[in-house]
């Protein structure tokens, strides 16, 4: 990108505020107020910071794209505030619903939105000849081939938007969307209808954009490895409800919930019966597998005993080693029969089975471990989490 487009850009752009906050924010497709009514989107909160790349990651029907569709205008919720670039957009108390074409944002969705009976360079010049900033004479097809050109459509310019390839939509809906000269950037799954390699490559292209142009970012997706490589933070949403909202390394290694360890990545959860302080001020966990035990906990946050919840522990936390004839575990060990073991090529997958209950362990690709084998389980309690649900 030219240094004179990059300049244009952020002159174009309020520089005082470049956030979204939300508060309160309940959404209903029922008419009844009453008590059973059931919200796709329930009482959550949370704010994206100026230049920030936030994503809100869930199952379907979790409520994220309800969430991305309010912040852009296209739904009303039925309670709370939103505010955006430090103007309220919408608040329920007061009555107030901004415009979607009024916000100070451009939208990615899906299926990318592309008009089929223009040009390339015409979609792309869209926002400047029909948006909140419009242009007129030859600067409008100026900055639209130099955009162009930084996501690899300008030798295409002049062609049908049809006969683009699902890669080179979504690069030109990218492309149209910045030319809009957005304070936010919203993305709804944009890389779902991709091949597995093109979307890791596009999701590092629209990262290095959004850097580039410093754009705030509210990104949807059910993807949690495109979640965790792109994020600033990752907003977990739930039944309408949000989880946890944490750095992608925080949520991976310090799950609030069990329902987080299980979403994002792998993990065991084991039902914990009975809970009591453990060495190292830790907890000893009463399981059906055994006594566990956990001293992991997030900076400045103790390790304390409740009422039931799980112990958790990722496949790569167990350590596995043969099971020696005649020497009984030690405390946190565990003896295991291997069920399956899958290669995976970067690492073995196994599935042990203790006390009936099936284990998933990860151990290195050049271990030989078969079904039938007997071996010894202990996991490592500073990487064993104790999850209050």
């Amino acid at each position: 990108m030219t240094e004179t487009m990059v300049e244009a850009m952020n002159k174009d752009q309020d520089t005082t505020t470049n956030s979204i906050v939300i508060t309160g924010l309940r959404k209903s497709y029922e008419k009844s107020s009453n008590a059973d009514t059931a919200y796709a989107v329930d009482g959550i909160s949370f704010d994206v910071p100026k230049g920030q790349f936030v994503t809100l990651l869930g199952p379907s029907g979790c409520g994220k794209t309800t969430t991305l569709r309010c912040v852009a205008g296209l739904e009303q919720a039925t309670e709370g505030r939103i505010e955006m670039g430090g103007e309220v957009v919408f608040d329920a108390a007061r009555k107030r619903h901004v415009r979607p074409e009024e916000r100070p944002i451009a939208m990615v969705p899906q299926s990318y939105g592309i008009w089929p009976h223009m040009r390339v360079i015409d979609n792309a010049a869209f926002p400047m000849r029909h948006g909140r900033n419009r242009r007129k004479g030859p600067e409008v097809r100026q900055r639209a081939l130099e955009m162009l050109e930084q996501v690899g459509l300008a030798g295409l310019a002049d062609r049908w938007a049809t006969q683009l390839s699902g890669g080179q939509q979504q690069r030109l809906a990218l492309a149209r969307a910045l030319l809009g000269n957005p304070e936010v950037l919203l993305l709804d799954e944009p890389l779902s209808n991709l091949d597995a390699k093109l979307r890791a490559k596009l999701r590092q292209e629209l990262r290095s954009f959004q850097e580039q142009f410093g754009v705030t970012a509210l990104y949807v997706t059910h993807d949690q490895a495109e979640a965790l490589a792109m994020s600033d933070t990752v907003i977990v949403m739930n039944q309408g409800r949000v989880e946890q909202i944490d750095r992608p390394e925080r949520l991976y290694d310090h799950p609030r919930s069990s329902f987080v360890a299980d979403f994002i990545g792998s993990a065991n959860l084991f039902p914990v019966r009975d809970a009591t302080a453990g060495p190292a001020g830790g907890v000893l966990a009463k399981t059906d597998i055994g006594p566990i035990l956990c001293t992991r906990s997030a900076p400045g946050e103790d390790v304390r005993p409740h009422d039931g919840g799980f112990v958790c522990v990722r496949p790569e936390d167990v350590e596995v080693r043969p099971d020696d004839a005649g020497a009984p575990p030690a405390d946190n060990e565990f003896a295991g029969v291997v069920e399956s073991a899958e290669f995976l090529g970067d690492r073995l997958e196994l599935v042990v089975r203790t006390a009936n209950v099936p284990v998933t362990v990860s151990t290195r690709a050049s271990r030989s471990l078969r079904p039938g084998q007997e071996i010894v389980l202990r996991p490592a309690p500073a990487a064993t989490s104790y999850l209050a649900r």
